[in-house]
Parts: C-alpha cells; sequence; structure tokens
C-alpha cells in the first residue's frame, strides 16, 4: 500500500450528499477483483451518458460534458471534497480501488460511512472529516478558485490552502501510523512472520498428523 505523508493537489468539488458506493462503482464493475482498472469507471452512470461494462472501450464512450470530472482541470484532482455520508450503501471495496485508481489520495467530507471509511485505510485512501462550517468555506474557495489546490499533511493533521487558511483534522493514532508507513492489514501480519513461522513448525512437531498427506 502506498504511504500517505504530505499530498499537494486539486480539489474536486462534489456537492452531492449521500453518495453511495453504486453511484461510486455501479454493480456492473464488480465481476473484477484486479483492484485496477476501475478508475475510468468511476462515478460511472454520472460521467458517461451511454452504460459501460468492464469489456466497453472506454474510447467508445460518450461523456457527459457537464461532469466535473470530465472538465479541466478537475481531470487531474487527487482530493475529492464531498458532503455527508459519503460511500454510504453497500459494502464493496471495489469504491475505494475506483477513487485510487482514478489518482484520489484523499476524501474530505463532513462524515463517511463506516465500511467505506474502513476500506479507505486498507488501500492508502486517506479520508479526512471536517466540522460542516469548514467543508462549506472549503466548496466556496473551491468555486470562487477553478482548480484550486490544497496540501494534505498527514504528519501535522492539518489541510492548507495556498492563501494561508489552515483546517486541522483528527485521526485515530492507529490508522495515522499504518498510512503513514504504508500497512495495509496483510503487512501489518507480515511483521510477525518470524513468529508465524515458528509456531507453524512447533505446531507441526506437536500434532505431526495435522501436516500428513491425505
Amino acid at each position: 500500500m502506498q504511504a500517505f505523508t504530505i499530498h499537494d493537489g486539486i480539489v474536486a468539488p462534489l456537492d452531492r450528499a449521500n453518495v453511495d458506493t453504486d453511484a461510486i462503482i455501479p454493480k456492473q464493475f464488480l465481476k473484477s477483483i484486479r483492484r485496477t482498472g476501475f478508475g475510468p469507471h468511476l462515478f460511472d452512470d454520472w460521467r458517461y451518458l451511454d452504460e459501460g461494462t468492464l469489456d466497453t472501450d472506454i474510447a467508445t464512450r460518450r461523456e457527459n460534458p457537464d461532469f466535473i470530472l470530465n472538465t479541466e482541470p478537475y481531470r487531474n484532482a487527487s482530493i475529492l471534497l464531498a458532503r455527508e455520508n459519503f460511500g454510504c450503501g453497500s459494502s464493496r471495496e471495489h469504491a475505494v480501488w475506483a477513487l485510487d485508481d482514478f489518482g484520489f489520495r484523499c476524501v474530505i467530507a463532513p462524515s463517511f460511512a463506516d465500511i467505506f471509511y474502513n476500506n479507505c485505510f486498507k488501500n492508502g485512501v486517506l479520508p479526512i472529516v471536517l466540522e460542516s462550517k469548514n467543508i462549506d468555506e472549503l466548496f466556496a474557495a473551491a468555486e470562487a478558485e477553478r482548480g484550486l489546490t490544497a496540501r494534505v499533511d498527514l504528519v501535522e493533521k492539518r489541510i492548507a490552502l495556498v492563501d494561508g487558511r489552515a483546517y486541522a483534522f483528527d485521526l485515530d493514532e492507529h490508522r495515522r501510523k499504518n498510512m503513514l508507513e504504508g500497512l495495509d492489514d496483510i503487512a501489518l501480519t507480515l511483521q510477525h512472520a518470524d513468529a508465524i513461522r515458528a509456531f507453524e513448525a512447533r505446531r507441526a512437531q506437536e500434532k505431526p498428523w495435522l501436516f500428513r498427506d491425505l
């Protein structure tokens, strides 16, 4: 998993509440479990005027010219600004895969659905919770300056704009440490690889019948 320390990026304002995981990545794309290749289908129903599948050539799709990620400079945005209850709906991890594959490193919202929030930390996408008044200020700033950029500093736990405004955020220290070091659940387990191997070797001696070939 890619570590997250300090990230500078373009802020894409998605001024919608209760964005569910089916909107983030529609159901027809859930057949793949590769974790990659979902970026072109992020917000598929909103980005395109025709329906697509995993096998559809993106070059043949008709883009919705009114959707923000189809306009410049937001095609290269890496910070998503959203409203409350982002990531609600089904528990599909594909939603985070799609955000990550598009290039989003961070999502900022006043609240997240629990399972989506947890899935973000498993995939290196930083979900930041800010008070609604601060979210409103960020939306206003993004509206006033197209292509607004921000610095997200996980070391200092703050978001900074170029005009000097800054917003502090809080995060569970265990999750913060894992993000800083790029540790997902598998990497955390592998930190104990020597102890696991020693346990399995001891278990094979103590209960050899468990290891006999059938």
